[in-house]
């Protein structure tokens, strides 16, 4: 899929959003809903799905995108106190050749180690008890405003 389209109401993540499908919740608010990856690219990782309904953040309005990346980086702090990486990726894809996946907007925060390679972008699935240890760290980590 490009950079242009519709949106799918029913994509994944928007049938998270609206509670159809289950999630390991870490965090959520009016702005932003922020779940454990179930295909994780490392331990922690984290996804941040702003609600606004559109397919990447080139569609976002700006105070949905700056709502969103503000707590990206609050998210990304807490996986950083909750699980002590040697460094985190922040990442977010537009379009399908960019490596976008899912076609609502979403934001990726990935806990790296040194000398540990990373996984594949949609590799293996995570085993959910241990994905809910990771969520309940790094929720309690999350410090608010």
């Amino acid at each position: 899929m490009s950079l242009e389209g519709q949106y799918d109401p029913d994509n994944i993540f928007a049938k998270i959003l609206k509670g159809e499908m289950p999630c390991v919740k870490v965090y959520e608010d009016e702005h932003v809903l922020a779940f454990m990856d179930l295909f994780p690219q490392a331990p922690g990782h984290t996804l941040v799905v702003p609600r606004e309904p559109v397919r990447n953040a080139l569609e976002m309005t700006d105070g949905a995108l700056q709502a969103a990346i503000v707590r990206v980086k609050r998210i990304a702090n807490a996986v950083k106190t909750a699980l002590e990486p040697d460094g985190i990726v922040i990442t977010q894809f537009n379009g399908a050749p960019a490596g976008q996946t899912i076609f609502h907007v979403h934001f990726h925060i990935i806990p790296r180690m040194e000398g540990v390679a990373l996984g594949a972008h949609g590799g293996g699935q995570a085993d959910t008890d241990e994905l809910q240890k990771q969520a309940d760290r790094i929720a309690a980590a999350i410090e608010t405003p």
